[in-house]
C-alpha cells in the first residue's frame, strides 16, 4: 500500500529539522548563543500540543451534538498526543532553561501555567478511566475536555503576559521577532512546526486505528 504523501513529507521535514537544527548556522544572540537551537524543538512542541488539543475539543463538541463513538475516539486520541507533546515541551523547556536561566525550574509563570494545564488534562484521563459506562464516559469526558482546553488558554497565553516572565514575548520581554530578523532561524523553525504537527496527526490516527481494531475484537 502506497503511503500518503503527507507521511513522506513528515519524515523528510523531521530529518531536515534534526540535521539542520543541530548543524546549520544560527545567530549569536546574547545569553542564548547555541542554545537557540532548542527553538526548533521546544516551541514546535507547544504549537503541536495546541493544535492537537484544538482537534480534540472539536471532536468532543461533535460528540455532544451527535453521540457518535467515532468522535469520542478522535477526541481522546488527539488529547493523548497533545499531552505527550506538552510533556515534551516542558522537558525541552527545562533543558533550555538550565542553560539560559541557570535553573531547570525557575517558577516562571509560563512554566507553572503549563504544568497546571497538563495536570488538568491528566485529570481528564483519570476521569475517563473511572467511568465504566461507555456513553456516560464519552459524554462527561467531552464536557470536561472542553473545560480543560478553555482553562489551558489563559494559563499559557494570558496570565504570563500580566506578570513578570522570563519567556520572550511575556512580562514585557520582547519576542524573538522583535530583536532577531535572521532568516536562518525561520528556515528551520517553520518546517519544524509543520513536521512535528504532522507527526502528531500521524500518531493520533495510528492510535485511532488501533482503538477501532480493539473495539472490533471485543
Amino acid at each position: 500500500m502506497r503511503k500518503p504523501w503527507w507521511k513522506i513529507l513528515t519524515v523528510l521535514l523531521l530529518l531536515y529539522v534534526v540535521v539542520g537544527g543541530l548543524l546549520m548556522e544560527v545567530p549569536r544572540l546574547v545569553i542564548l548563543n547555541e542554545t537557540i537551537r532548542a527553538l526548533y524543538f521546544h516551541v514546535p512542541m507547544w504549537f503541536g500540543m495546541i493544535l492537537m488539543l484544538v482537534v480534540s475539543v472539536v471532536y468532543s463538541i461533535r460528540y455532544l451534538l451527535r453521540s457518535d463513538t467515532v468522535n469520542d475516539d478522535f477526541a481522546i486520541e488527539f488529547a493523548n498526543v497533545g499531552v505527550i507533546f506538552g510533556v515534551l515541551g516542558i522537558l525541552t523547556g527545562m533543558l533550555w532553561a538550565q542553560f539560559t536561566w541557570g535553573d531547570w525550574w525557575s517558577g516562571d509563570p509560563k512554566q507553572n501555567g503549563a504544568a497546571i494545564g497538563l495536570l488538568i488534562y491528566f485529570a481528564y484521563f483519570i476521569l475517563r478511566g473511572s467511568l465504566d459506562n461507555d456513553e456516560q464516559r464519552a459524554r462527561i469526558s467531552a464536557v470536561y475536555n472542553i473545560f480543560a482546553f478553555f482553562a489551558l488558554i489563559p494559563l499559557l497565553f494570558i496570565l504570563p503576559r500580566l506578570t513578570d516572565s522570563l519567556h520572550p514575548g511575556n512580562g514585557g520581554n520582547p519576542g524573538f521577532n522583535a530583536y532577531d530578523l535572521d532568516s536562518r532561524l525561520r528556515m528551520v523553525f517553520y518546517p519544524a512546526v509543520i513536521g512535528w504537527t504532522l507527526l502528531g496527526v500521524w500518531i493520533a490516527t495510528l492510535r485511532i486505528r488501533i482503538r477501532k481494531l480493539e473495539q472490533t475484537i471485543e
